[in-house]
């Protein structure tokens, strides 16, 4: 079986309200569906790399790092896509 992988991924821990807020704003931005949540205390390296710093939404090599408000986020979206 083969899943297939989202382009954006949000980096982020339960009860973190900072990532609920981000989660919001992708959102808001109509982007349901097109990416994954991962919980970085499921993921050691991903708990290793972005532990002080989520939440941080990655696509491909891209990444973007709280603080990040809606306009933030659509030009970032335009610029790596």
């Amino acid at each position: 079986m083969h899943s297939k992988q989202q382009a954006l991924t949000l980096y982020s821990t339960w009860g973190c309200h900072l990532c609920e807020k981000a989660e919001q704003l992708l959102q808001q931005a109509g982007l349901q569906g097109q990416y994954q949540v991962t919980d970085i205390v499921d993921d050691e390296q991903a708990f290793a790399r972005y532990r002080l710093m989520i939440p941080v939404l990655r696509w491909k090599d891209n990444e973007l790092c709280w603080p990040f408000d809606a306009g933030q986020l659509a030009t970032w979206l335009k610029d790596v896509k």
